[in-house]
């Protein structure tokens, strides 16, 4: 079972945390930083994660594909 990926809320300054199951991978500010840390964490096929209709990524707190601040 893959454990869950979460893109959160967009930060105040801009970015996205970005979290697999429990592990913290960093603050993404592009699809791009996104597909960098799962690829870094080992997950296969990232870009397909993240570019593609994937269910297994849940963009909280904002739209998919967006790291501005509101």
């Amino acid at each position: 079972m893959t454990p869950e990926i979460v893109v959160h809320r967009p930060s105040p300054s801009g970015g996205r945390r970005v979290t697999v199951g429990s592990a913290i991978l960093g603050l993404a500010h592009s699809d791009r930083d996104v597909i960098e840390f799962l690829r870094r964490a080992g997950l296969e096929d990232a870009e397909a994660l993240v570019l593609g209709d994937s269910r297994l990524i849940r963009w909280r707190g904002g739209r998919a594909h967006e790291y501005e601040a509101a």
